[in-house]
């Protein structure tokens, strides 16, 4: 009995193997190639959100999909077949939307990055004047906490989508304390706005970010945090708020919020910042 299964199971999907390839043609071809990409991005993603449990998940549906459409294609035929990998897809797409997002948003720099990386256009800035743009933004952070001014600074990565940086007012400013400071000033016309740091330049400010749409952070969070955590979880850039209520300095990195940071922690998040973006030429003594 079992012998005679097997022998029909296999007869079935020799069966239907061979009528796959009698009929294959440059439609097959396309539907191969965009079902291996779209099977690749969301295994890629994933991944990479370390979600393991979730692609065992999705990977068993598909196959047991597969399984269905070539013992029996009454049931579920090619085109179905089709249609079923790309509805599983994306409802796992779905479940990652920002993180989506965000790599969208951020793989159009990547040329760009390499190109910097190999000096080609790159600005070299020596060490002092790094530990000059360091020094002029934890000291214009610090005075505005004392005062309880509101401020949200955005270091980027230069992935940032341009309709950001077109809210604002671009200013492309070498970094200064009174130039931070002045930006936050409550009078100010662009104090609501975030400032947009990049390298060693102030590039905009004024602009608006898209605010988290995550429940589960405290109450007093308000706008400008919310901002700030909502920044960091569509683009590869790092915030730092300064609360208008308390004067408290919290630093923002991939949604995850770290409050009282003090002059050590803000030193700590700008080194990083400016050893990943500086060029290698000149990374020498950075660290020491």
């Amino acid at each position: 009995m079992g012998t005679q299964l097997l022998t029909t199971s296999w007869n079935v999907i020799k069966a239907n193997t061979q009528a796959f390839f009698n009929d294959f043609g440059v439609l097959q071809v396309v539907e191969i190639i965009l079902l291996f990409a779209v099977i690749f991005f969301v295994s890629k993603t994933l991944r990479d959100n370390e979600a393991t449990n979730l692609m065992v998940v999705y990977w068993c549906i598909l196959v047991g999909g597969g399984c269905i459409s070539v013992f029996d294609e009454t049931i579920m035929p090619e085109w179905t077949f089709f249609l079923f990998v790309l509805l599983v897809s994306a409802t796992m797409l779905l479940l990652f939307s920002m993180e989506v997002k965000k790599y969208f948003w951020d793989v159009h720099t990547q040329a760009e990055k390499a190109m910097e990386k190999t000096g080609g256009g790159a600005e070299v800035v020596s060490q002092a004047d790094t530990e000059r743009c360091i020094t002029n933004i934890v000291k214009a952070l610090q005075n505005m906490s004392k005062s309880n001014v509101g401020a949200l600074v955005v270091l980027s990565k230069g992935a940032l989508p341009k309709q950001i940086l077109q809210s604002g007012v671009s200013i492309d400013a070498e970094i200064s304390t009174q130039m931070i400071e002045g930006v936050f000033f409550p009078k100010a016309p662009l104090h609501d706005g975030a400032l947009i740091i990049h390298g060693h330049k102030i590039q905009a400010a004024g602009c608006f970010l898209p605010l988290t749409q995550k429940t589960s952070y405290p109450k007093e969070y308000g706008t400008r945090h919310r901002a700030a955590i909502g920044i960091t979880e569509v683009s590869n850039a790092v915030s730092l708020v300064v609360s208008e209520e308390t004067g408290i300095i919290s630093i923002v990195k991939q949604g995850s919020v770290t409050r009282y940071a003090d002059y050590d922690m803000l030193v700590d998040v700008l080194k990083d910042y400016y050893w990943n973006e500086m060029p290698l030429t000149g990374k020498k003594g950075a660290r020491r």
